[in-house]
């Protein structure tokens, strides 16, 4: 429930109201809506279509939204260690090669030996 409250509590922001301007509109106390951003009490699902409706979205919308720019610093991550894997790979590809270079001056060196 506390990724939904924080949902809950992004779009609130998005809007620029306050926890008092959505709990009047819900007609709930702003305690009781402070509880359901933060986490701490289950919303039941009519609570939570009278949410999604204030936020104009469906109660799918609401369970499923993702900030975005939260998603913008998961694909940043993901790039970065994407990156580094790459790296990594040619790091091993040119020791591969050395191991064989190495290999094949020793292989050289019995024969002529």
């Amino acid at each position: 429930m506390k990724t939904l409250g924080k949902k809950i509590r992004l779009l609130r922001h998005q809007k620029g109201w306050s926890q008092e301007d959505v709990a009047k509109r819900l007609d709930i106390s702003i305690p009781a809506f402070s509880k359901i951003e933060t986490g701490i009490t289950d919303i039941n699902l009519s609570r939570l279509e009278q949410i999604a409706n204030l936020f104009e979205m469906t109660v799918v919308q609401l369970l499923t939204f993702n900030d975005t720019e939260q998603d913008q610093k998961f694909v940043n991550e993901l790039e970065t260690v994407n990156k580094r894997l790459m790296d990594r790979e040619t790091e091993v590809i040119d020791l591969q090669k050395k191991v064989i270079e190495l290999f094949e001056e020793l292989r050289h060196s019995k024969v002529t030996a």
